[in-house]
């Protein structure tokens, strides 16, 4: 490929790398307060497309007004799905094995219910509900609609950074995250801190369930799976439980995807990409920057 050529991949990597980044960090929430991985977070991932496309189509509401209600309805969803299938196990002092095998069993119910409401046919945002125009003089190939899915992520991972390293909200997670028990005689409402996770996870799971929708304007009951192992990449490269792991990952896995399609690699871009999964795990199991589970908070 010529300079301008690697500019254009380049380019595509960044602004999808925001869209994996957003949707990874939900699962590193989780699993650094709870200490186990919500495999139901890509179809509240794909809740929150749906949701955001059902505001634009039955009540006629601008998309980026649609992006903030889809990340309140998907966080409802998460909350639901906490006090549902993972807070009955908790309490009992059930393995983690368990709320494990329960996320996945959510996630098979979610995505039915999603087939019988939504149907399994693509569906999209309308046509002019979205600037897909390429910006002028520029060296590279970028529309409008990818520069802001990129300045959404971003805002929103800051915005998250900030939450959990500024605020008395944040240092209660990180006090959970550390030691249940401890925190709870320090006073902190575990179980308030573990529907909050929940409800975090699940906003950021739907606003880049919209972003992924915009993108590639087309949506099924089954788009969270083509995101959901990639999102386990992500965090394990990264590293479990690390939003700064998180970020970093999201964009090197994009990078890869990107970068191989590129070179004609269509055919095994998920597997140059899950290649690397298996790589990180026997040489760097806690991931670019990612620390030991005893300090993870």
């Amino acid at each position: 490929m010529n300079d301008i050529n690697w500019l254009q991949q380049i380019v595509n990597a960044v602004w999808l790398g925001g869209v994996y980044s957003l949707f990874s960090l939900g699962y590193s929430l989780v699993f650094s307060v709870l200490g186990v991985l919500n495999l139901a977070h890509s179809a509240i991932f794909m809740w929150g497309a749906f949701i955001g496309l059902w505001f634009v189509l039955q009540l006629g509401l601008s998309v980026w007004l649609s992006i903030p209600l889809a990340m309140i309805g998907a966080a409802l969803i998460s909350v639901a799905l906490e006090r549902i299938a993972f807070a009955p196990l908790r309490q009992r002092n059930a393995p983690r094995i368990s709320q494990l095998i329960s996320s996945i069993g959510a996630s098979i119910l979610l995505v039915s219910v999603a087939q019988l409401v939504f149907g399994t046919q693509p569906q999209r945002f309308p046509l002019g509900s979205i600037p897909t125009d390429v910006i002028p003089g520029l060296p590279f190939r970028v529309t409008p609609i990818q520069v802001i899915i990129l300045l959404v992520a971003l805002g929103l991972v800051a915005a998250l950074n900030l939450l959990i390293t500024r605020t008395k909200t944040g240092q209660a997670m990180r006090a959970v995250a550390f030691n249940e028990k401890t925190a709870s005689l320090l006073g902190i409402h575990v179980g308030r801190v573990f529907m909050l996770t929940f409800a975090l996870a699940g906003a950021l799971a739907g606003a880049a369930g919209v972003l992924y929708g915009l993108a590639y304007n087309s949506m099924t009951p089954f788009i969270g799976e083509q995101v959901a192992l990639k999102g386990l990449t992500v965090i394990v490269l990264g590293g479990m439980g690390s939003i700064q792991g998180a970020v970093i990952g999201g964009f090197v896995v994009a990078g890869l995807e990107v970068f191989s399609i590129a070179q004609g690699g269509s055919n095994y871009r998920d597997a140059i990409v899950f290649a690397l999964l298996f790589v990180i795990l026997l040489v760097r199991p806690q991931g670019l920057v990612g620390q030991k589970a005893a300090t993870r908070a």
